[in-house]
């Protein structure tokens, strides 16, 4: 069964286009580069917050994936976001991996 990990996270100084560039540069290699990846998003949710979903293929997956993000985000970006909470569950419903949208920013 896929699982998916959902993290909100709390922009500090700078933008939510700094935190795309810094998702696309950073954080989307190392998600693909890692076993059980299905998909990656984020989203901003208000002006200084924004949330990283990700699918994988089990849960263990979404579990290390978590770890991953949380080593990934002390090492490169502590200073631009932070992390309020991070979620890991079993996905009901799953539709299925489309084409991912364009980055609007």
């Amino acid at each position: 069964m896929r699982s998916t990990r959902v993290a909100l996270y709390d922009i500090k100084p700078g933008t939510y286009d700094e935190v795309v560039g810094q998702a696309k540069s950073g954080m989307v290699p190392l998600f693909k580069a890692s076993k059980g990846f299905v998909s990656y998003g984020i989203a901003q949710v208000d002006e200084k917050a924004f949330v990283s979903i990700s699918t994988w293929e089990t849960r263990a997956q979404a579990d290390d994936a978590a770890v991953k993000a949380a080593d990934w985000v002390k090492a490169n970006s502590r200073d631009r976001f932070t992390l309020r909470n991070n979620y890991v569950g079993d996905l009901a419903i799953d539709t299925g991996h489309r084409e991912p949208a364009p980055i609007a920013h």
